[in-house]
């Protein structure tokens, strides 16, 4: 692991500290679980507290929103009300990037998850957030794509609009300051 991809002890506190308040608030994000033991895990893991820094310091909000016992791991999802602000304005994947001749924007949604280390939303693991809170009010997410939706241009994305969860298409290569992307993080 490069120093680049790693906290200073001062920083994982941090992080640690703000992940606990955010924790302690949204307990129905997690109901039955107990945060000493997600402590545990993140301290023992530097750079799974690096990843979730990212996800922080994008504008994710990231939160435990449930447990695998199969594989002993806590899931992460970003639960900020609104998509992750420093996210927004990108198109798909790179192959979308690649395609606009001009007004390109600065990243794609893979390719900046793929750099953070985290995975986009899965269309049902968007509805589980859903069923947390109200999320996307005003934004969208893009969403992992079936590849044969993708292999015919396009993406999904959803939101939540008139007191429902919508999962919606657009071309792959388009962007929009109000579209970003969500992502998991399994520790």
């Amino acid at each position: 692991m490069s120093n680049q991809n790693q906290l200073s002890t001062a920083q994982q506190q941090e992080l640690i500290s703000i992940l606990k308040k955010r924790f302690e608030k949204n307990m129905n994000h997690h109901e039955g679980l107990a945060w000493a033991k997600v402590q545990a895990k993140l301290e023992t893991s530097p750079k799974k507290l690096w990843i979730l820094n990212e996800m922080e310091v994008t504008g994710g909000e990231p939160d435990v929103i449930g447990y695998d016992k199969a594989t002993n791991e806590f899931i992460f999802y970003d639960c900020a009300a609104e998509s992750p602000k420093g996210r927004r304005s990108i198109c798909y994947d790179q192959e979308a990037l690649d395609s606009r001749k001009e007004h390109k924007p600065k990243h794609s949604a893979i390719g900046m998850a793929a750099e953070m280390g985290i995975a986009l939303l899965t269309e049902e693991q968007y509805h589980e957030l859903q069923k947390l809170g109200t999320f996307d009010t005003k934004t969208s997410s893009w969403l992992a794509t079936h590849p044969q939706v993708r292999k015919l241009g396009g993406a999904i994305f959803g939101d939540w609009r008139f007191g429902r969860v919508f999962v919606y298409h657009n071309g792959a290569e388009s962007y929009y300051g109000a579209r970003g992307f969500r992502g998991s993080l399994r520790v």
